[in-house]
């Protein structure tokens, strides 16, 4: 049985009447009657007499004993009755306060001001439509009497108790013009008491026409929620209207008031009617209590509809304070140090989050020079929201098109700022950057941070790192995304106790950035851009505040105020160019490869081509190896370049495998060695593994790494990888299968363990345009007899004839027949089996003579012309040929 029951007493019960003592009556009369009989004596039959005078006595004593219980319990019945009583008045008195205190109209709520809680109306708030009767919560048990079936009746029913209905769509009043608007206007003002004006606007004809325009919710379009008064058709949550008796409501409304006089009204509703007694206000009387409102509101209920960050005051210097908004309490100062280390700010597309960051790291440049502060400004959109904060010496860099790469050197760049600030901090002996002068406060702002962990996971733990650390160290994070709930972890929500929040779509998402559901509840559209719930560590409530738009003008007089300051340094380095001009006052006498990138150290060095390295730069077609090898031999005057003819390129390396030379430079390696048949591609990579070996510098571009080059590319001491076509090419030479991506620009390579982008020179364009070969000496006869052997007899004679005049030019056949002296010049054509038939013209020849083999008869070389080493590598089907004279190598002619 809880407080609220009371238990009734029951009725008393009839005292019991008490036996008639018929046996001791009876003893004295026949004890009597026995004396008689035996004495004789009429004295006898007087005892006899007691026993009726005894029962009589006994009956009216019984009466009086009966009386006297019945009036002690009529007595204690009528105690327990008034304790029930009392009780009873004392329980309706408290559920009377209670429920008025609860559920309170004007007369309640200026007799005690309500509290305003941050809870705007909604289709559910009470709304006391008048006093009456209503159930009460105490109850009243036992007794079965038609008094306590009296006294159950009034323990339920709560007299002059406020009458409450669910605002919904709002109320119709059906009565005539004055009351119906007197009664309207009670319940306009009851709602203006309760709620705030950043909670309850007021709008609609019935503003002016009623006398409500005095009150501050009067007029109010951003309010969270919008009521209107009288007919229209604006926007709104729930509307107060009047109707003549018989009229129906508009649509949509769910309460009905009507009466004739306000004491005696009804209440129609979804759930049946009840009589009220409706309250009632006259215009005079709403407006002294809107001047009591506004007086006591002031200045604290005015939101702008719009301001500019220029109609802002000024921030402490302290800490990292910044002005960006105006709360109904004022502009809204934000310190970054005190109320964070660091923020989240939520809101859907459209709500302008990024006007809110742009205006926030405004506040701050404007306040703070830029040897306090550091920005660096992440866009995951790749937009162009931070584009105009550019121009702010404060700003240190602006990431918008963030990829795989790009989150890999923001991994590396953070980590080494934290790495670079510990650092800091124990060289100075400090332990926070409070005590430290330097380096400079740096603030990381991230707008689209939920997209960016989802892409890049990596981050994530980077973040939660500098979350952890940053108060210390002087690192700030400014998160901003659509979503928080389930999407930032506790372990970085945690260290992020500044919340802001523009208008979400879940209400999970509000509770979980400012602790309620009002950021959910703001109503769509235009009015609500820009406004937005501010929760510092020391607010017990959020704070509605209007985010300033901030201008060009606004940028601009920012940047002109700390015009001459020096700029900190970035921690987040810029990428690589994607075109790297070799610099012009490079002197150090190396030869210049590019830049490299290492965000892990904070630094972009320049990469050089030490004396006597080794260097090779495998990369695909447009990759930029043949711009390498054109830059290089910009810049190395005494530089060898094996040029691409496979006869030039042979004689080239044949010459540099004998001696000592200068820096080599080869382009497309692979492509040389694939051109040669076995034999000769055999010879010219181990021709090669003697140049790799020389203490000049050799560098050398190829394609594939496949088979013997392999063996070549270890002996070299560097390998620069550039773009391949897939990522098994890139693996089977060397690279990691993280760091393949097919559309790396050109000059793009992995040297060192580091990403370089290689340097183009001005005239490494000329360079690369392939010239064509030069042909070899063309062939004269160097005594008077020459044996020239050729599958293609009848051509090269009719070539030769016409080539040599001055000699007979014969077939093996005609040179046999044909009688011939010691001083004629003779050209003897023939195919290898006609030689092979006429051995001692052949030996004559050979010992006196020159012996010409074309180069499709290379295995001649052996058999007719014993030569055992490989003759210079000549193309096929292009008149080569090769002259043997006695005692001398193979040379390598022309014929046509």
């Amino acid at each position: 049985m809880d407080a609220t029951t009371i238990v009734l007493p029951s009725p008393p019960a009839d005292a019991r009447r008490p036996p008639l003592p018929l046996l001791a009556a009876v003893v004295p009369v026949a004890a009597g009657i026995v004396l008689w009989l035996v004495t004789g004596s009429l004295l006898a039959l007087c005892f006899a007499a007691l026993g009726p005078l005894m029962l009589l006595a006994s009956y009216f004593d019984g009466r009086r004993a009966r009386g006297r219980e019945r009036r002690r319990a009529d007595a204690e019945a009528d105690a327990a009755w008034q304790r029930a009583e009392t009780e009873l008045e004392r329980l309706h008195a408290q559920e009377h306060a209670a429920a008025w205190r609860h559920d309170p109209d004007v007369l309640e709520c200026l007799r005690e001001a309500p509290l305003r809680g941050p809870e705007p109306p909604h289709g559910e708030t009470a709304l006391v439509v008048g006093r009456g009767e209503r159930a009460s919560r105490v109850q009243a048990t036992g007794g079965e009497d038609e008094r306590s079936r009296e006294f159950r009746g009034r323990a339920r029913r709560l007299e002059d108790a406020p009458v409450t209905v669910a605002l919904g769509g709002g109320v119709c009043i059906r009565a005539a013009a004055p009351v119906a608007g007197a009664v309207a206007r009670a319940i306009i003002v009851q709602l203006c008491l309760r709620f705030g004006p950043a909670q309850l606007g007021l709008r609609g004809d019935g503003v002016t026409r009623w006398g409500l325009d005095a009150f501050p919710h009067a007029g109010r379009r951003r309010a969270t929620f919008r009521l209107r008064l009288g007919d229209g058709d604006e926007n709104a949550d729930a509307v107060i209207c009047i109707r003549m008796p018989g009229e129906e409501p508009p649509e949509g409304v769910t309460t009905v008031v009507d009466c004739t006089v306000p004491g005696n009204a009804r209440v129609r509703t979804p759930d049946g009617s009840r009589g009220v007694a409706a309250e009632a206000l006259s215009v005079q009387q709403a407006r002294v209590i809107a001047a009591g409102i506004a007086a006591r509101v002031g200045d604290e209920a005015v939101i702008p509809d719009r301001i500019g960050l220029d109609e802002l005051g000024a921030a402490d210097r302290a800490g990292l304070a910044a002005v960006f908004g105006r709360g109904e309490r004022g502009d809204l100062a934000v310190d970054l140090v005190d109320d964070g280390p660091h923020a989240i700010v939520t809101g859907m597309t459209g709500t302008g989050k990024s006007e809110l960051l742009t205006s926030w790291i405004a506040g701050v440049a404007a306040v703070h020079p830029p040897e306090e502060v550091a920005f660096v400004l992440i866009d995951f959109k790749g937009g162009t929201a931070f584009e105009p904060l550019r121009r702010l010496p404060h700003v240190v860099a602006v990431v918008t098109d963030l990829d795989a790469e790009g989150a890999r050197r923001g991994v590396g760049s953070l980590t080494a700022e934290l790495r670079r600030r510990e650092a800091a901090l124990a060289a100075a002996g400090a332990r926070d950057i409070g005590e430290c002068p330097q380096p400079a406060r740096l603030v990381i702002v991230v707008d689209e941070f939920a997209a960016l962990l989802q892409e890049h996971p990596d981050l994530g733990a980077v973040f939660t790192d500098v979350a952890a650390r940053g108060r210390a160290l002087g690192m700030h994070l400014i998160l901003g995304t659509q979503r928080a709930s389930g999407i930032i972890r506790d372990a970085l929500a945690a260290n992020c106790p500044l919340r802001i929040s523009l208008r979400v779509a879940e209400a999970a998402d509000s509770r979980f950035v400012i602790g309620s559901d009002a950021a959910a509840e703001l109503p769509g559209g235009a009015e609500s851009r820009g406004l937005a719930f501010v929760r510092r560590p020391r607010d017990a409530d959020a704070q509605p505040v209007r985010i300033a738009l901030t201008a060009e003008a606004d940028l601009s007089a920012i940047a002109a105020r700390w015009q001459g300051h020096g700029a900190q340094p970035s921690p987040w380095l810029p990428p690589l160019p994607t075109v790297l001009p070799l610099p012009a006052m490079w002197d150090d006498g190396r030869a210049l490869l590019g830049r490299a990138d290492e965000p892990h150290a904070q630094r972009q060095p320049w990469v050089a081509l030490e004396p006597g390295d080794g260097l090779a730069i495998i990369g695909g077609p447009g990759s930029g190896k043949s711009t390498a090898i054109a830059t290089l031999a910009a810049q190395l005057e005494d530089a060898v370049i094996v040029p691409d003819d496979p006869e030039e390129a042979w004689d080239a390396v044949a010459e540099l495998a004998s001696g000592r030379h200068g820096p080599v430079l080869c382009d497309d390696l692979d492509v040389l060695v694939g051109v040669y048949p076995p034999d000769y591609a055999q010879l010219f990579l181990s021709r090669w593994e003697s140049i790799v070996r020389a203490p000049a510098s050799t560098v050398i571009t190829l394609s594939r790494t496949s088979g013997p080059l392999g063996r070549l590319i270890d002996g070299l001491s560097r390998r620069a990888l550039l773009r391949l076509t897939s990522k098994v090419e890139h693996i089977a030479a060397g690279g990691e299968a993280g760091a393949f991506d097919r559309t790396r620009p050109s000059g793009r390579a992995w040297l060192d363990g580091d990403e370089v982008q290689l340097c183009i020179a001005d005239t490494a364009a000329d360079a690369q345009q392939r010239t064509e070969p030069a042909d070899p000496e063309r062939w004269t006869p160097a005594g008077p007899v020459t044996g020239v052997v050729t599958t293609a007899a009848g051509v090269v004679r009719t070539v030769l004839s016409a080539a040599h005049p001055a000699y007979r030019v014969l077939s093996l056949s005609e040179a046999q027949a044909d009688a011939t002296t010691a001083s004629d010049r003779l050209i003897i054509v023939g195919d290898p089996e006609d030689w092979r038939s006429q051995w001692g013209r052949l030996q004559a020849v050979r010992t006196s003579g020159e012996l010409v083999i074309a180069a499709e008869c290379a295995s001649e070389l052996r058999q007719l012309a014993g030569v055992r080493e490989l003759p210079p590598y000549a193309r096929l089907h292009a008149d080569r040929a090769w002259s043997v004279l006695p005692g001398r190598p193979p040379r390598r002619v022309l014929l046509g």
